[in-house]
């Protein structure tokens, strides 16, 4: 897992929205650490380290350092709250997390080896069913992403979730079945074709 980014906030005396209206003027967004049985904490972040942040795929998987007059609070982004007519950020909520603190988080999917799948060489199409995967896992050890070697996919095939090595410590939030992560369908030429072969 990779260094938590450190993020430099200032405390928040007010909550109500109000208070949240000016920190949006003063170029702040508001915001809550919350969780590891501590009481709230109301905070204000910059605007522009945030946006800078957010651009980033994993930003709610990752892990951030809020420091804040002194005191410091590992955390995990936990809710974005975006303004309707903008999608500029209004307010954020931390999670705090401790040592020991297991969570269950959305983490991407990523395809490799494209090139080595010979369902996809012949026209097949990778269909995704999820490029997210529920894990549940330590806060502290929160894989970046999934990798799916699609090295010998043939058409038609599903790849199931049992096929996919989940980083070591982690499992998957679903266990009752061994769900579809994605499929490698035939193509609507191959697919007419073949039902022209089977009319005839």
């Amino acid at each position: 897992m990779a260094e938590p980014i450190t993020i430099t906030a200032e405390a928040r005396e007010r909550a109500g929205k109000g208070a949240a209206r000016a920190a949006r003027r003063a170029g702040k967004i508001p915001a809550v650490i919350y969780g590891d049985k501590q009481p709230p904490t109301m905070i204000n972040c910059n605007v522009l380290e945030i946006n800078r942040l957010i651009k980033d795929p994993s930003f709610t998987t990752h892990m951030y350092q809020v420091e804040v007059d002194g005191d410091s609070h590992r955390v995990l982004t936990r809710d974005v709250q975006l303004d309707p007519v903008t999608d500029d950020v209004i307010h954020l909520d931390f999670l705090r997390v401790g040592e020991t603190t297991t969570i269950t988080i959305a983490v991407p999917v990523f395809f490799v080896n494209e090139a080595a799948s010979p369902g996809l060489k012949i026209g097949g199409v990778l269909n995704i069913v999820r490029r997210e995967v529920d894990l549940v896992c330590r806060a502290d050890n929160i894989p970046e992403s999934l990798t799916v070697d699609l090295t010998g996919r043939q058409l038609n095939e599903s790849i199931h979730i049992s096929s996919v090595t989940l980083p070591e410590g982690t499992r998957t939030a679903i266990t009752d079945r061994d769900f579809t992560v994605a499929t490698i369908a035939a193509p609507s030429g191959l697919r007419s074709e073949a039902a022209e072969g089977e009319g005839g």
